[in-house]
């Protein structure tokens, strides 16, 4: 019998959520979006969080994937999101709010407990690194299947610059760079990355994934690089798998 928990993925410009059945990672029902309110700190986060819920109607275990360090339910950083969430219980404040009990984890840890149930990193042995790459870059690590939670290899240094300020998304846009010569760039970060970790697999997610076909071929790794398979609804998938844990 199929079990539905909601997941719900939390972000600089929307709050997304959907029952998701945990035994196959499809979403259940139509994903339902709220903004993310401005400024973005505890109480009116979790307003609007409680608003998303109860447009839905759910009651129950609810996972939910944010963006911060999360180490035992509370904020160790704030991205995109205002610096009052740092030190503060995400759990606590959202489950009071709400009425439900609320699990929290990193947004890319999210994504890759996703990956590695349902998508490119299943029954894959060893160490797996899942990337997002958009604004910055997300980093989820498994090993043997098991996460080890709050990675930031995002912030890894190449040419003296954090890594996601030489490599991710935005700056391919903003400094208008080709397919090749971001690639050469990613090359250099995953090559980096295969120095420190000797991964078995590395699974890109994040929106510039599904352009894989215009870059994959121009990465120079020795580590095999795959796609992401879940996209857009990894966060949510992967928030719902933690809640039922």
């Amino acid at each position: 019998m199929s079990q539905h928990i909601l997941g719900v993925d939390v972000g600089g410009s929307g709050i997304k959520g959907s029952l998701v059945d945990v035994q196959t990672g499809a979403l259940v029902g139509s994903r339902i979006r709220v903004d993310t309110p401005a400024p973005a700190n505890p109480s009116v986060i979790a307003e609007a969080f409680a608003g998303l819920i109860k447009k839905i109607g759910y009651s129950g275990p609810i996972g939910c994937g944010f963006p911060a360090i999360v180490q035992h339910g509370v904020a160790k950083s704030a991205a995109n999101i205002d610096k009052s969430w740092i030190g503060h219980n995400i759990e606590e404040e959202f489950s009071a709010a709400c009425g439900n009990p609320v699990k929290a984890l990193n947004d890319a840890d999210a994504a890759g407990l996703a990956e590695l149930t349902f998508g490119q990193g299943k029954d894959v042995p060893g160490v797996v690194l899942l990337i997002t790459i958009g604004t910055g870059l997300g980093t989820a690590q498994f090993v043997d299947g098991t996460l080890v939670p709050n990675t930031e290899f995002g912030h890894l240094y190449l040419h003296g610059r954090i890594a996601e300020h030489y490599c991710s998304n935005r700056i391919r846009e903003e400094e208008n760079l080709s397919w090749k010569d971001w690639a050469s760039r990613f090359s250099e970060y995953l090559r980096h990355l295969e120095r420190l970790l000797t991964p078995d697999l590395f699974i890109l997610g994040g929106g510039v994934s599904k352009e894989f076909k215009d870059f994959g071929h121009l990465l120079k790794v020795n580590t095999p690089v795959k796609p992401a398979k879940l996209l857009n609804s990894a966060g949510i998938v992967g928030a719902a798998v933690y809640a039922g844990k």
